[in-house]
């Protein structure tokens, strides 16, 4: 069932934004007066297909939903009827055809900026950025951060929660180095402003995952004290006679002061036999014997006790989290202004990563996208919103790289020819076309790299 979730979250994200982008391009095409032949979501066996409307447009859903065209009248694919010419695409103008090939991307952007939008007027929740604690030597414990101090602002721009926090610290690590960070005290309440100086090269910071390991700064979560929650019936624990309230003591002869002490002893060992000490809500203590269950988490094989904690307090949830939430217009603001803030960051991204400046290992192909489409589809609403936008503004960014199979290339070719009065060569254009294949063929090729890498890994 999980593979089959991840499979369908993969598969209708990438539908929907094929979806988005081709609509753009027919929605614009429509306008100008181009005659439409075809409007496919999809390739394969069509699952559904119909004709409508005053020009007898062909609508497709393809059984396999990883890309899609939008076909229009041309007389470089056959002969046209005289009286619908002026419709063909090769006869309308350049600036016409600029505008068509524009939209589909275009049409990528809104989508992100109407996810975003919707985040922001739910409400998007996330993890408050105190520290946790900081390893010797690392440019964190040199800036003098401490356990439980709290993220105000980075570099003078105020931020709420990890996710934000991090977005700003990578900002700054590729403008300036170094990172200024305004922080609240822990011990006494106080403000303080302290510089993080990484020691690590850009490089090595920009490789996925390493960006606060190599900063040295943790997420501080609080100690989950080791009192049962739930038992289900159908568990280990309940076999055993674990109760709710139960407070766990030991785990054989393995004392425990902390919940992830507990997980510790519980998720190496599948399968084994050993004892709970715990303390009943009474007063009285108890020991049981209790055979651990077995289960897969992805690839590995796990212990389980069939317990949960018993839930934090609301104050102590109100500590940790920042709900982000604000009325239509604000949140249009900050949707519009954060689809531009990701467009930003992912074009100088791209562009370090051609001069070598940051790791082309944040290249991700279609294994990687699959992996977080379902994990977020997994995690709720608000997350895989969130992850369709971040994908529909790279969708947009990869269509609009001057590259001859792209839509970039195609605007680039049809400048030239408003430019020019006429066409380039076909010759040109076919050259175009092998450079355009070759260089794609060579990005999906690196992107696949990387996430074999990272499954392996």
């Amino acid at each position: 069932m999980t593979i089959l979730t991840y499979v369908f979250a993969f598969l209708f994200a990438v539908g929907l934004l094929v979806a988005v982008h081709e609509y753009g391009h027919y929605w614009m095409a429509r306008r100008l007066g181009f005659k439409v032949l075809r409007f496919s979501v999809g390739f394969g066996k069509p699952l559904f297909r119909r004709v409508a409307g005053a020009d007898r447009t062909e609508y497709v859903l393809g059984s396999l939903p990883l890309g899609g065209y939008v076909k229009m009248l041309d007389e470089r694919e056959g002969p046209v009827a005289e009286h619908e010419v002026h419709r063909s695409y090769n006869r309308r103008p350049p600036s016409y055809r600029i505008a068509v090939l524009f939209a589909g991307p275009a049409a990528n952007f809104l989508f992100a900026i109407a996810a975003f939008w919707l985040i922001f007027l739910v409400g998007m929740p996330g993890l408050r950025p105190f520290v946790g604690a900081t390893d010797a030597g690392t440019p964190a414990a040199e800036a003098g951060l401490q356990v439980q101090d709290l993220i105000l602002a980075v570099d003078g721009n105020d931020v709420q929660t990890w996710e934000g926090t991090l977005l700003a610290i990578y900002r700054t690590v590729l403008d300036n180095g170094e990172v200024p960070l305004t922080v609240e005290r822990y011990a006494s309440g106080a403000r303080d402003s302290v510089v993080l100086r990484p020691t690590a090269s850009l490089r090595e910071l920009t490789r996925p995952g390493e960006l606060l390991p190599g900063l040295g700064l943790n997420v501080w979560i609080p100690d989950v004290p080791p009192i049962i929650g739930e038992v289900p019936s159908d568990g280990p624990a309940a076999s055993a006679g674990v109760l709710p309230g139960d407070r766990i003591l030991a785990v054989g002869d393995a004392p425990v002061d902390v919940w992830s002490d507990f997980v510790d002893q519980v998720r190496p060992f599948p399968g084994r036999s050993t004892s709970l000490t715990v303390v009943r809500a009474d007063g009285s203590e108890a020991v049981l014997a209790i055979t651990l269950g077995e289960q897969m988490d992805g690839e590995e094989r796990v212990g389980y006790a069939g317990v949960a904690a018993s839930p934090l307090s609301s104050e102590t949830i109100d500590q940790l989290w920042s709900q982000q939430r604000f009325g239509p217009v604000v949140a249009a603001r900050n949707a519009a202004a954060k689809t531009w803030e990701m467009t930003s960051l992912t074009l100088d991204l791209f562009r370090r990563m051609l001069f070598g400046q940051v790791s082309v290992e944040n290249l991700s192909g279609p294994i990687n996208i699959a992996v977080y489409a379902g994990d977020t589809f997994r995690s709720g609403f608000v997350d895989f919103v969130r992850f369709l936008a971040l994908v529909s503004v790279s969708l947009g960014l990869i269509n609009l790289m001057p590259v001859p199979m792209l839509d970039g290339g195609q605007i680039v070719f049809t400048a030239i020819e408003g430019v020019r009065g006429s066409p380039l060569s076909d010759r040109v254009q076919l050259l175009g076309q092998q450079v355009g294949i070759f260089a794609v063929l060579a990005l999906m090729t690196l992107a696949l790299y990387n996430d074999l890498s990272r499954l392996i890994g």
